[in-house]
């Protein structure tokens, strides 16, 4: 996990929230209902102690990816963004150019990405693609279905 994520100041903050609820409330939740279930009987067949158990380790795995994340995040300025070329925290005006359809994109990392908020991740297919383009500029960009070609129409923050 060595990539950089790109994240707003916000969007930090609540990642750092999640954290310290995570680790403040969740863990001693499960901790808790570790040892009640244990205090049940005996543990190869107490079924509530095993879910605990799993419960735990799937919050430990959050929390750890969490603190990954956290850990490489850099927080970006939106107000020293380069508007001349598609970059993080943009937003693309693009057309594409086999339905002429006109769409706006904020290019985002991929723990803010949210398509019913038109924001997308720039790990994704068209996110990656149009990263780097000018305006004016025809990305195309290899998706499942295909190729589809977008041209730039304008870049702002």
């Amino acid at each position: 996990m060595s990539q950089v994520n790109y994240v707003t100041k916000t969007t930090f903050e609540k990642m750092q929230a999640e954290l310290q609820h995570m680790k403040g409330v969740e863990r001693p939740a499960a901790s808790k209902a570790i040892g009640e279930a244990r205090e049940k009987g005996d543990l190869k067949e107490n079924a509530e102690y095993d879910a605990a158990k799993e419960a735990q380790g799937m919050l430990e795995a959050k929390i750890k990816q969490l603190e990954g994340i956290i850990a490489t995040a850099r927080i970006v300025d939106e107000n020293t963004i380069d508007t001349s070329k598609v970059s993080i925290l943009t937003k693309v005006t693009l057309t594409n150019l086999d339905t002429k359809k006109q769409v706006t994109y904020q290019i985002v990392s991929e723990k803010e990405a949210d398509l019913k908020l038109k924001k997308i991740s720039a790990a994704s297919p068209i996110g990656n693609g149009l990263l780097g383009k000018t305006i004016g500029e025809i990305a195309e960009i290899k998706v499942p279905a295909g190729v589809i070609k977008f041209k730039i129409e304008s870049i702002t923050v």
